[in-house]
């Protein structure tokens, strides 16, 4: 009897209650995290609801987020993922824009697989104009528009020595006068090499912000604005990377894996059935 009457007690206590919320809030990543590992985060609907899902998502048609909800989405991919890096191989800011520029239209499994024999034998402006565009192409001859990508690489190479004193510049301008660098390449680089809070919009980006509500548009620019202006700044800088791998990894274009998304409870796509009712998260 007294251990209950103790029990009873704590419960109508004022102390437990205030700190009811702040305990809810704290585990609330703990628990999508653990569902998501478990399969457990929703059910993926048929084929023809998932694309029905998509036109809807595509024409702006489902509910955006409130703002308590956009924090607690990225509050989860930082505490399952608080770290994260750009996959594609590189050791320099150089090597890394050369990375990059080599990845348009390819994956970055696909430039690994190049890169570490090009930047064995060119790791600088230098070198890689010493090297020569044909070298260049037979070296990374296995990745998708080599050709072009090859003369790129070497025209930007020359003009970062002419220009920049072979340093990569740090400002997205300087970066997009460069053969071969738009503002998506432009932005990866400023992210990476120079810990700058831009979001690089690339195919998985684009998908995952228009799919789930979050930041809905037709282009990958105003998908891009729209994401700046509604991440709360302690996440920006690695927004990035969180969204890039989840669109790569659990939001795949044909059929995603909402049963180990880690905010399925918050993802506006109708193309899902959740198996829990939603995150009590709060404006």
């Amino acid at each position: 009897m007294a251990r209950q009457t103790t029990k009873s007690t704590a419960k109508s206590g004022p102390a437990r209650k205030a700190a009811k919320p702040a305990l809810a809030k704290k585990s609330s990543a703990k628990k999508a995290i653990r569902r998501a590992k478990t399969g457990k985060a929703a059910k993926v609907k048929g084929p023809r609801k998932r694309a029905a899902a998509d036109k809807k998502a595509a024409q702006a048609a489902i509910a955006r987020w409130s703002q308590a909800e956009i924090h607690e989405a990225f509050s989860r991919f930082r505490a399952a993922m608080p770290e994260p890096r750009t996959e594609l191989f590189h050791t320099s800011p150089f090597t890394l824009l050369v990375a990059v520029v080599l990845s348009a239209q390819a994956t970055d499994a696909g430039v690994n697989k190049a890169t570490p024999a090009l930047f064995a034998a060119a790791d600088t402006p230098e070198k890689m104009v010493q090297l020569s565009e044909a070298r260049v192409r037979e070296l990374v001859r296995t990745i998708g528009l080599y050709r072009n990508k090859a003369k790129n690489v070497i025209a930007l190479s020359e003009k970062l020595i002419a220009e920049h004193g072979s340093k990569v510049p740090r400002t997205r301008e300087a970066l997009e006068e460069l053969p071969g660098v738009g503002r998506k390449t432009a932005n990866v680089v400023l992210n990476n090499a120079f810990g700058e809070p831009t979001i690089a919009v690339d195919t998985h980006l684009f998908r995952v912000g228009n799919r789930t509500g979050l930041a809905p548009g037709k282009t990958p620019l105003e998908v891009e604005l729209k994401l700046l202006d509604a991440i709360p700044d302690e996440f920006k800088l690695h927004a990035h990377h969180w969204l890039i791998l989840h669109g790569r990894y659990t939001c795949i274009a044909r059929r995603p894996l909402c049963e180990r998304c880690v905010i399925a409870d918050l993802c506006r796509w109708p193309g899902k059935a959740d198996l829990l009712l939603p995150s009590p998260v709060v404006n």
